[in-house]
């Protein structure tokens, strides 16, 4: 184990923006993660509270649409243009992070306005189950079924059903990755798979998996996330590539890809390496690597420099997507 003075590597205006935080120490070990720490955790006031008020030219709508056979419905919000440019737009899939243990749609609402309004697409927010309450498969069978809803369901929805998308950040890219998968194994066509610091291996077997950063998503909050997910098949082999994408052992025939990750994430070398395995499969990519970031840090320091770039970038990507 590699242990970094995060306080004293992470860009200033990073450290700032956690400061102003609150949430989140830094140098500091946290307590041990319980299912009573996570309840605190989901019990936290949100950090950017969810805005009834869409943006002008922006619509947003929620539905329920068929869940995974004798599981529920699934809970979708779809942003969508008030004045659409065509009868069928291009749509992307999206899903939160919070490491399949917490969050929740709202907190994706900033960036799907934002897309919605400068892209003049759709964008579909999944309400997923959690974990431990609903370990694997059944978060990425709720955003699967709602991905196989857009795309039977298209006409309906307004979405051209050849320029789908999959995206998310965290846990939210996990998702998406595996969606990327699945799809392509069951003749779901993508254009794109939009993955910001994807969470994607839970072997941990990676040199910055094994970094003691004490800030933002430490490696022993990683370990419990994945177990609660997991459950008896944690630290065993019997982990499918859809539940741990960097478990895949083919990656050719995916959608193209964008990754972006700070310098100091613990999922930094999973996410490189993905993204290098992705580019051997023939499988175009945009990888970016931001140094001194930790996990997150746009989330937890929305107004740092670094934070700032890497959002324009992101945005810009997709928008070149949707709007191709």
């Amino acid at each position: 184990m590699t242990l970094i003075d995060a306080s004293a590597t992470i860009d200033p205006e990073i450290v700032e923006g956690i400061l102003e935080d609150g949430r989140f120490t830094l140098g500091e070990r946290g307590p041990e993660p319980t299912l009573e720490l996570l309840a605190t955790m989901r019990a936290q006031p949100p950090r950017v509270p969810y805005d009834p008020i869409p943006p002008a030219g922006v619509v947003r709508e929620e539905r329920r649409v068929p869940g995974p056979p004798g599981a529920p419905e699934v809970p979708i919000r779809i942003y969508r243009p008030e004045r659409p440019s065509s009868p069928a737009l291009p749509a992307i899939v999206w899903m939160h992070g919070g490491g399949l243990v917490a969050g929740d749609w709202d907190q994706d609402q900033p960036i799907l306005d934002e897309l919605v309004s400068h892209a003049g697409c759709i964008g579909i927010s999944v309400d997923y189950r959690l974990a431990p309450e609903t370990p694997f498969p059944g978060p990425v069978d709720d955003c699967w079924a709602v991905l196989r809803h857009v795309h039977d369901a298209a006409d309906e929805l307004g979405v051209d059903r050849a320029r789908l998308a999959v995206g998310g950040g965290s846990a939210g890219a996990n998702l998406a990755a595996a969606l990327a998968l699945r799809a392509r194994d069951e003749d779901i066509p993508l254009v794109h798979q939009h993955l910001v610091y994807p969470m994607l291996d839970d072997r941990q077997i990676t040199e910055s998996s094994r970094w003691d950063l004490l800030v933002v998503w430490p490696r022993e909050m990683n370990a419990f996330a994945w177990r609660c997910y997991l459950g008896d098949r944690y630290g065993t082999d019997d982990v499918p590539a859809y539940a741990a994408p960097a478990r895949a052992r083919d990656l050719s025939g995916l959608a193209p890809a964008y990754i972006h990750v700070g310098g100091l994430d613990g999922f930094l070398h999973e996410d490189v390496d993905y993204a290098q395995r992705l580019t051997a499969a023939g499988v175009p990519v945009e990888l970016h690597v931001f140094p001194n970031a930790p996990h997150g840090f746009e989330m937890v320091a929305p107004k740092a420099r670094v934070s700032r770039t890497a959002h324009a970038l992101h945005l810009a990507a997709l928008t070149r997507v949707l709007t191709a």
